[in-house]
């Protein structure tokens, strides 16, 4: 069944091409089906013709058929995973294993690091999404609690000093001023 799928996949694929591969002995180019193409005449892009989906079935296939070899490189099976794999001649002789070049190049994804730290949601991100306000502004507050926390005992020792120069003593004489102080409303 899985090698089934490899060959009607390569046959619908090479089938302009396969009349011309028993004659020529260089290897034809054909179109990636797994990436997407620019239509040289609207100037547009086309999508890929297999989804991601559909990509990751066929793979799957493929290695348990070990066909992997067959298939063309794309975002779900990169170029240097490819090269990995050993290729078997046991099908050399089938007309829709020949080998062929694949149109495309196929642009690796760069390794980020954070998944292997337990950073996950954020690996790989420039900024982090909206959030919630206290998340965005928590790390402002944290520093502006640390630079405060640094002179907390001079600040307390200044404060207490102060309120109490200007606390009356309930011992001592009444101040008296010249004037006569002044109600609050």
């Amino acid at each position: 069944m899985a090698l089934q799928a490899i060959k009607t996949f390569r046959t619908r694929e090479l089938s302009a091409v396969l009349k011309t591969l028993q004659l020529s002995e260089t290897a034809p180019t054909v179109p990636n089906p797994f990436l997407p193409r620019l239509n040289p005449e609207s100037g547009r892009w086309a999508p890929a013709k297999y989804s991601l989906r559909q990509q990751a079935d066929l793979i799957k296939q493929a290695k348990v058929s070990n066909t992997l070899h067959l298939l063309p490189p794309g975002p779900k099976l990169p170029p240097t995973a490819l090269q990995k794999v050993p290729r078997p001649e046991s099908l050399d002789a089938e007309p829709w294993s020949q080998n062929v070049v694949w149109e495309g190049e196929v642009k690796e994804k760069k390794k980020v690091s954070g998944p292997e730290n337990g950073i996950r949601m954020y690996a790989g991100r420039k900024k982090m999404f909206k959030g919630h306000k206290w998340e965005r502004t928590l790390e402002k507050r944290v520093t502006k609690r640390k630079w405060l926390m640094r002179g907390m005992k001079a600040r307390i020792l200044r404060f207490k000093t102060t309120y109490k120069r200007r606390r009356p003593s309930p011992l001592g004489p009444a101040r008296v001023t010249g004037k006569q102080p002044k109600l609050p409303y």
